[in-house]
Parts: C-alpha cells; structure tokens; sequence
C-alpha cells in the first residue's frame, strides 16, 4: 500500500525508528536523570524536585517496595492520584521495582474501582488521601491488602494540607514514610525486556465495564522516540518546560508529558486542579512555557479565564491537542492570544497512544488528526474488513510498535479489535485526502442517522462552536418518527441573549438541511470526564 503521506513529513523526520534502541523505559529515563541531574524535573505548588532527587527517591520507594512487601518483577500496583508530586515518584519508584503501573481515576466511583482493582488483580495501591473514602467502600471486596496513602505535600514541604485518611483504612502506610524507611533498604534492580508489561491502561468503558490495555516497555520506548523524532528542532534539551494540566493517569499526558519530557531533561510543572482556572493562570503567569498539551475543552477555558491573554507567550514553541477534536474556532483564537495554532495529534490509550499528529513545521491549523507517525500504517476499512478508496469513509486501523499486546486476561475482546493481518480496529471512522492527512468523522457509535444519511456530530460541533456567543456545545442523535433520528445540539452560552432560532438559521447557512439541529438545548455546563473529554453520552442517557 502506498504511504502519501510520507511526503508531508517535515525533513528532519524518518520514515522508520528502531523501537529497539532501549530495551526498557527504565533504562531511558535514569539514561536523561544522568544527563540532567541539577535539572528541575517537575514542580507542584511551588516545590521543586530534581532529575538527581528524583532518581533518589524512586529508588527508595522501589526498595521499600521490595523489601517489606516483597513486590515482585510483573506484580500490579495501581496508582490513584491527581497531578501531584507523588505520582511520577511513585511510577518511576514501581517500574524499577519491574512492577506494572495500573492507572486508576481518583474520581472513580466506588463501582468503577472494584471493577478495576479486581480485574487487574491489584494487591498494592498508592492513593491520594482524598480517594481513601472510595477505596475504604470497596476495599474489602479487592485483592487489595497493601495502601500507601500520599499527599498533597509529600515531597514538597510546602505546609499544604491534604484531606484526612478515611478512619475505615486503619492499616495504611504514608507516602513520605515510606520513602525514608527505603533509603536503608537494599535494591534490587529487575531484568526488564521489551515485552515486559509496563501499565495497565484501563480504557473509559464506555460500551461496558473498562478493558486494561497492556502496555509494554517496547511500546513505550517506540512511542516516546516517534514522538521525539516528529518534533525534531521544536525541542530544546534539557531546556524545557512544559505544564501539565491533563492527568497525568490518562496516557496523553502520561507519555507525552512525564515520560516524554522526563527523557527530554525538561521541567514538568504539574497543575493538580485544572478547574480551578483563576488558580491555573497564575501558576501559568510564574513559568517561561515552551510547551502545552490539552484538550479542546481546556483551551477553550483558558481563552475564557481573565488574565490569560495577558500573559507572556514569547517562549512558547508549541501547543499539542489530543483525546477530542480540536475545533477551528477554538484554535483561531488561541493563535490570536498565543501566537501558534494547536497541533492536533490522534491516539488512544492501546496505542499508546500517539498514531498521528499534524507535521511540527505546518504553521496554519490543518482541521485534521495529520498523518501517521514514523513506523505506523494506518488503513481504512469497511465493516467487511476491506480497504476503502481514496476519500471514502473508514475505520481506522492501525499498525505499529506502538499498539497494546491485548486486553488484560481478555483473549475475546483482543480477537475483536484485531484484523487478521495485524491491525488495530480503533473504532473511529475517518477519511484521508490525496495528500496524506487523516481526518476524523466520529466513532462508530455516534454517527446520527437521518432519514438514511449520515451524519457525524463533529461536523456540527465544529459550525455551532463557531458561532458568536457559543462557548462549548456537543450534538447527539435523539429518536425521530419521520427521520428516524435527529439531530439535537447542547449549548453553553456567554452570550443571555442567544436564541434556538438564531442557532437554527446559523445552522442552516452552513449545512445541508438534514444536518441542522432540530432540537436546541440550553444547557449550564456540559458532562466531562476528568481529561475534559465531553461526554455525549451522558446526554443521550439524560
């Protein structure tokens, strides 16, 4: 099959990396801590944490891991924490300990975490003090008999207060006391392999209980260096610093910002309340940012937070949105604050989850996921398995060093989203143009089927939210006795005085007619999950 495009690639960029070049993450990551060791690695309300400290104290915790809990090369810690200093500590503490990290939403309900904690068998768990009710729920009824509580403060010193341990967990183990009771144990460092299991990713679940994506150190070690080899000259080594709002538990922020610029020698500042926008700014105000990554939603609140236009954007190199579409009209307005339109990239959580992003040297926003990213086929097909022609629609299959090695302990939902040569079934259905670039139309289950036509609520997202006075919308597909669905839109306003008539006739300059909204709700604020992503449906449940 030819690759168009290849032909887009900004010259820097190879075809082909060697996903073999480090056997483990591990190896990478204390390879840039022995670069950078004066470097400041991350920041988290003002405290500051060294490449050097934090190869110190992760080597503690992988001591303590050993030597009083006995962990065990392939053992399943979960890891249930904002962003805050303890969790890269405690990630790089698990991995070189040869422990695979399960990422756990601490605002998962009490149903979601035994559902995840059974699953991936999980007999250690390191949680922040404010999800210990949660856990305390549940936690009988869990492998889980091993709890690390951390908080706020651990390993800044910042006199922070952290919510108080639910009085129901009365066997737990502080964070920081752990921490110095390894510095006089002894480590062990594991043989970790390529194949090795590095994280349990649980997917959101959103057509059933959440899957765990295996992830292996391979993976990782590919996807970090396709990464680096697409940014080519846009990174500055040991130099910068990127903010991380999104959590770092979802795989966006979780490779990209932690492992990615952890290797790069930059400085992470960790943002552990994003909604706290006022808050988010400020911190924002105190850094010279080179690099931000988020989702559509998160920029569009930035835009709207007072004081954020003001601050200063002359070292910002560039700005990486995921895990949603990035619309224009968002992107627009943060080129006109920032200066650099949002790069969309595409991926997700099995494949580690970069497939595609939008070449670094392209300055003009590109309504596209970009092209694939080097050793990665991407091939659309029908739902008979056969490719699709040029500019036909398709679900986007993917091939790479990069896709999970399968389902955790599921052999059936595997078979089901892998094609018989190899390919990754993402369930995304997407269209690409004669020059290369991949477009997304929307998932499977949200296409909206009017009178026999198709119609993808991303296209109607993209024209409402450019309308004056929209802040955030999101569209589904209701049942209809003459269409058989129509299309209803949700809007959040800034503008009281926005009508449903004014919404339609906008509509109806831009679309074709059985796309326009029949349905028009006014709505206080749309459902999110915890990345940001709008959750359609909840709506459709509401």
């Amino acid at each position: 099959m030819s690759k168009p495009w290849l032909d887009q690639y900004d010259s820097w960029v190879p075809a082909e990396i060697d996903a073999d070049a480090c056997e483990n993450v591990v190896d990478m990551l204390l390879e840039a801590a022995e670069k950078y060791p004066a470097n400041t690695a991350f920041s988290n309300f003002g405290g500051k944490l060294s490449y050097a400290d934090s190869v110190a104290e992760s080597r503690n915790f992988a001591a303590w891991l050993q030597t009083s809990l006995g962990v065990k090369k392939g053992d399943r810690i979960a890891v249930m924490a904002p962003n805050m200093m303890a969790f890269p500590i405690a990630m790089l503490g698990i991995l070189r300990a040869g422990g695979i990290q399960v990422n756990v939403n601490p605002l998962y309900t009490s149903r979601e975490l035994e559902h995840q904690l059974n699953d991936a068998d999980a007999e250690t768990i390191v949680v922040f003090s404010g999800s210990t009710e949660t856990l305390a729920d549940i936690v009988a009824n869990t492998p889980v008999n091993n709890i690390v509580v951390a908080s706020i403060d651990d390993l800044i010193d910042r006199g922070l207060p952290s919510p108080p341990v639910d009085p129901r967990l009365t066997e737990t183990v502080a964070f920081r006391d752990a921490l110095n009771a390894g510095e006089d144990m002894e480590f062990s460092a594991p043989q970790i392999s390529g194949e090795d299991l590095i994280f349990l990713q649980y997917t959101g679940g959103t057509t059933g209980l959440s899957k765990g994506a295996m992830l292996t150190h391979r993976n990782l070690v590919a996807n970090i260096l396709q990464f680096e080899s697409c940014i080519g000259d846009y990174i500055d080594h040991g130099n910068d610093v990127v903010i991380t709002a999104i959590p770092m538990y979802h795989i966006f922020a979780l490779m990209v910002n932690t492992l990615c610029y952890f290797k790069f020698g930059g400085t992470n500042v960790l943002i552990t309340n994003p909604r706290d926008m006022p808050g988010f700014v400020a911190e924002w105000a105190k850094w010279k940012v080179n690099v931000f990554t988020g989702v559509n939603t998160l920029y569009n609140g930035l835009l709207h937070t007072p004081g954020f236009a003001d601050l200063d954007f002359s070292c910002m190199r560039f700005s990486m949105g995921g895990g949603a579409p990035v619309q224009k009209a968002v992107s627009d307005k943060w080129k006109e604050v920032t200066g650099k339109h949002i790069k969309e990239g595409y991926g997700l959580s099995e494949t580690s989850p970069v497939l595609t992003v939008n070449p670094f040297g392209m300055s003009d926003f590109k309504s596209a996921i970009g092209v694939p990213i080097p050793s990665t086929d991407i091939s659309l097909r029908d739902d008979d398995g056969n490719v699709v022609g040029e500019g036909e629609r398709g679900e986007l299959c993917a091939k790479g060093p990069q896709v999970m090695k399968g389902y955790w302990r599921r052999d059936d939902a595997t078979a089901e989203v892998m094609t018989d040569d190899g390919y990754f079934r993402t369930g995304d259905i997407a269209v690409m143009d004669d020059t290369g670039f991949f477009r997304i139309v929307d998932r499977k289950k949200d296409m909206i089927l009017v009178s026999g036509f198709n119609v993808f609520p991303n296209e109607i997202e993209a024209e409402v939210a450019a309308m004056d006075g929209v802040l955030e919308c999101a569209c589904i597909g209701v049942p209809d006795a003459k269409t058989g669905e129509a299309v209803k839109v949700f809007i959040v306003c800034e503008n009281a005085d926005l009508t449903k008539a004014e919404v339609r006739a906008f509509c109806k300059e831009r679309l074709t007619g059985y796309k326009v909204p029949r349905q028009v709700v006014f709505i206080d604020e749309l459902p999110k999950s915890t990345v940001g992503k709008i959750l359609r449906r909840e709506l459709r449940d509401a």
